[in-house]
């Protein structure tokens, strides 16, 4: 008899490696055909968890799980069945991460599924793998000597990702990003100030069982308990939405007021967008571009939601440029495309599908983005210029190099004001004024430079 949670996370870690599809639609795609298949998987929300768990686990540890099957056969990687090797994915994962699956049956589900996705030499050849594979061989990881090997190995980090944090920080700070990575992130929600307010939602929540807990910044609450967000009645009714406080401390930090004109350049799914009209308390104009049109029904979707009129998105390439905004814009959001490194708790195979050469690619279009849009920025107006990532190629050099070429700029030093006196971020503040958050224990990683343009002298 097949467990049918391990038969259904096989089946997206399947389309993930075979596919390319990414772990969060695959996963989602699965589960709505599971849920709709007349007669087929029956599973509940302890299914829904636990093949979440698998998928994201597996895909996360990838590289050290790899790694130990090459401990035990012969065969390389590339030449194993990708059923059979993402059975053996999948339950070594369970027998090294998983305390409470019990590691025989690890062991035993990973054969049958291999008899029904393989054959008979597949099902022994994961049974012999499996039965062998105990947690001293990943400690052995450890005892290497190559600090990059090392961190790779233990961390299940792509080596060239590895060499490139160790070149901007310490090898203890390059350790601790990486084990964070591996952590389940928080679901965090923004309260909807246009509706209603923290404790009012709070009580609203707790009636339907969601326990909650204060976020470092106002207007963001912790949940726990929280099972399909979608249909609380508070989410239904726009009293919220799902968004790290990381994130949301981006339109924080540019401050835009009610009345103002604002551009986001870059602004599908929404997020930042709707909070920025939130905090504009639904009055002026902002304009939200984004390159594919069902990105942009995103943006509307989630805007009509929240109950928010103030919001015009359409699809623009903010990379090309369009001489009828030149200077028409008080503020501008530029939370532009990068290679994502600073959530990869909530996007793990984000790791293992970007290479060194895309960072290369992203930073032409990030520098691209940003020249063409400050252009529309008014004289006095600001900037704030972010990332979800983590290197310095894509944040500090991007804006270095746009001042070098825009003296009419000037960098904002972030300040402690500018996140409601919350000591929390004081720690991710630099020298230079910037705010680089490493994904830590409490929210994602991002960064943030804000800018802005000086008056033209009369």
């Amino acid at each position: 008899m097949i467990d049918r949670a391990r038969e259904l996370a096989l089946k997206v870690l399947y389309d993930i490696d075979t596919k390319g599809a990414y772990s969060h639609i695959a996963l989602d795609s699965t589960l709505k055909r599971a849920r709709s298949y007349p007669g087929g998987f029956n599973i509940n929300e302890r299914d829904v968890g636990f093949i979440s768990e698998l998928v994201y686990g597996t895909v996360s540890w990838r590289l050290t799980i790899d790694e130990i099957i090459k401990k035990y056969t012969k065969i390389k990687i590339k030449k194993i069945s990708p059923w059979i090797l993402n059975i053996l994915r999948m339950s070594i994962y369970q027998i090294l991460f998983l305390t409470k699956v019990p590691k025989s049956a690890a062991v035993n589900e990973g054969v049958n599924l291999a008899k029904r996705y393989g054959h008979k030499a597949s099902s022994n050849f994961v049974n012999a793998v499996l039965r062998k594979v105990k947690m001293k061989d990943y400690e052995e990881f450890f005892a290497i000597n190559d600090e990059v090997e090392r961190i790779a190995k233990t961390t299940s980090m792509p080596v060239w990702l590895v060499e490139e944090l160790l070149k901007q920080n310490p090898a203890e700070t390059v350790e601790k990003i990486c084990q964070v990575s591996h952590q389940k992130p928080k679901l965090q929600v923004r309260v909807n100030r246009l509706k209603t307010n923290g404790e009012l939602l709070e009580k609203e929540l707790q009636k339907q069982g969601v326990q909650t807990q204060k976020a470092h910044m106002d207007d963001f609450l912790v949940l726990e308990g929280a099972k399909n967000i979608e249909n609380l009645d508070g989410f239904r009714q726009g009293m919220f939405t799902v968004q790290d406080e990381a994130g949301g401390l981006i339109p924080k930090i540019l401050h835009p007021m009610p009345k103002e004109k604002v551009l986001d350049a870059c602004s599908s799914p929404g997020g930042k967008t709707t909070y920025m009209a939130e905090l504009m308390h639904n009055q002026g104009e902002i304009k939200a571009w984004d390159l594919h049109e069902h990105r942009v029904e995103l943006v509307k979707q989630v805007a009509k939601r929240l109950g928010i009129t103030i919001i015009d998105a359409e699809v623009k390439d903010a990379t090309v440029y369009d001489g009828a905004y030149v200077g028409y814009f008080d503020k501008i959001l530029l939370d532009v495309p990068c290679l994502g490194f600073g959530v990869l708790k909530r996007k793990p195979d984000i790791k293992w599908k970007k290479t060194q050469q895309d960072k290369e690619e992203i930073q032409k279009i990030q520098e691209a983005i940003l020249e063409n849009c400050s252009a529309y920025l008014k004289d006095g107006g600001e900037i704030v210029y972010s990332t979800c990532s983590i290197l310095k190629e894509e944040n500090e050099q991007v804006i270095q190099h746009f001042l070098e070429k825009h003296p009419e700029f000037d960098i904002q030093k972030i300040q402690r004001k500018d996140y409601d006196e919350n000591l929390f971020w004081d720690k991710f503040l630099d020298k230079n004024g910037f705010l680089q958050v490493f994904q830590n224990e409490e929210t994602d990683g991002f960064f943030m430079a804000k800018m802005k343009k000086k008056k033209a002298e009369r």
